[in-house]
């Protein structure tokens, strides 16, 4: 990987030797005295992509009250179009700093980015819990998602930990931990909201989480975010960061000319990746799976907490939560026991082309098989920034649509619009 003082891939790294003090070199001499699967690494980096992925989607149940205790929609028909801008939010900011990120992991390291991510949620998911108004919401939420670089760094990291013949665990793992994070989010948001409301002989009206209906549910994934920080610590670093006096002295034991990429080259190689066909046809099609997920959670979110006579369910932000939980526990029961087993006898292209629900877990392997180390970083954060915009894109024209396509009465009283919606939700 490109290191602070010039880096290179794994022919390279090879003719350089092993420095002690470089610490991707003290990991992979790790790897190869152990052949086991380093389970130490991989609970750790299951408990940060869980803290990380939580915020995700754990405002959905209860995003329908909290605009409508904002008073920022003149009218109850309003709220989703006002909705649909914070459920976008965090994906524009993300959208804006994926491919920053991947390259700063890519030249001073994975742990740097996976501190700052866990920082910036305890932060700025906080604040959006004890947001007062509309505009505090949607600017913590995007500055939440502009901070949150790790999902590049996190795909890159679980490969490099162990050893290559486990690097489909360690892609598999972050997959599960994130589709743990994705169901858990949801059931913390709709069970923990408006608490005084729900268990009043537990919160009272007066104390803080009556003042701020929809703070527990975000203060509880910070607590989670604090205690994966602290183990954060733990994990080794697995960027190599070779110094300019330990590749001239290795150099003299190598051909002449042998030496780390310069800077001209690194950025010829983060625009190389746009013409990598493998990597952008395996982006373009984890980029359209996330616009319809992300679209069906905010459409249903909205509809489902709807009064009955638009057309809705009047469920409950709980119920809300319950729904969205239960319905991405097959993905998540799919991805620990099946896939890892399949993944050994089949070829990833084979896959994506067989069962679509493990479209995730397999465009991360092609994504990753498709470039060299010392870009893997950035190649991921080139794939988060494509996807955050389709998903950022995803919440704004649902929640633009939901006013003519749920609330108005009228239209749900034509039997063709009522038809069209619902051709629309599936």
């Amino acid at each position: 990987m490109v290191g602070g003082g010039g880096g290179a891939g794994e022919p390279l790294r090879r003719a350089w030797g092993y420095h002690p003090e470089c610490p991707g070199c003290r990991v992979d001499r790790r790897n190869e005295e152990r052949e086991g699967i380093p389970y130490t690494e991989l609970s750790l980096i299951w408990l940060v992509t869980v803290s990380s992925t939580l915020p995700i989607q754990s405002l959905f149940p209860f995003l329908y009250f909290m605009i409508r205790d904002l008073h920022i929609a003149k009218q109850e028909e309003d709220i989703g179009f006002y909705a649909g801008f914070v459920g976008a939010s965090y994906m524009f900011g993300r959208a804006l700093s994926s491919v920053i990120w991947g390259i700063v992991a890519d030249k001073y390291g994975r742990k740097p980015i996976i501190i700052i991510t866990l920082i910036s949620i305890i932060i700025f998911n906080t604040l959006f819990g004890l947001s007062s108004s509309y505009w505090m919401a949607l600017t913590s939420r995007g500055l939440l998602g502009l901070m949150c670089g790790i999902l590049g760094p996190i795909k890159a990291y679980a490969t490099e930990v162990c050893r290559k013949e486990h690097g489909h665990l360690g892609l598999s793992l972050v997959s599960s931990s994130r589709g743990i994070g994705l169901i858990v989010g949801p059931a913390i948001g709709g069970y923990l909201a408006q608490p005084a409301d729900k268990y009043p002989s537990i919160f009272s009206e007066k104390s803080i989480f009556g003042r701020f209906p929809y703070f527990l549910p975000c203060l509880c994934i910070s607590l989670l975010a604090i205690v994966a920080l602290l183990a954060s610590f733990w994990l080794p670093e697995t960027l190599h960061k070779h110094t300019q006096d330990m590749v001239l002295e290795d150099s003299i034991s190598v051909e002449e000319g042998l030496s780390g990429p310069t800077a001209e080259e690194n950025s010829a190689g983060c625009l190389n990746l746009f013409t990598n066909w493998p990597l952008m046809s395996a982006i373009i099609a984890y980029c359209i799976f996330s616009l319809q997920d992300v679209a069906y959670a905010e459409v249903f979110s909205l509809w489902a907490v709807s009064d009955r006579k638009y057309g809705g369910l009047s469920f409950s932000s709980q119920d809300v939560g319950s729904v969205l939980a239960f319905s991405g526990l097959f993905l998540l029961v799919f991805q620990i026991l099946v896939y890892p087993s399949v993944a050994k006898s089949v070829e990833p292209i084979t896959l994506v082309r067989i069962v679509a629900v493990t479209t995730i877990t397999v465009f991360n392997i092609l994504m990753n098989d498709a470039v060299a180390q010392d870009v893997r970083a950035s190649a991921n954060g080139v794939a988060v920034t494509l996807m955050s915009i389709f998903k950022a894109i995803a919440p704004a024209i649902a929640g633009a649509m939901r006013p003519p396509g749920i609330l108005h009465a009228e239209h749900l009283h034509n039997h063709r619009s009522c038809e069209h919606f619902q051709a629309v939700l599936r």
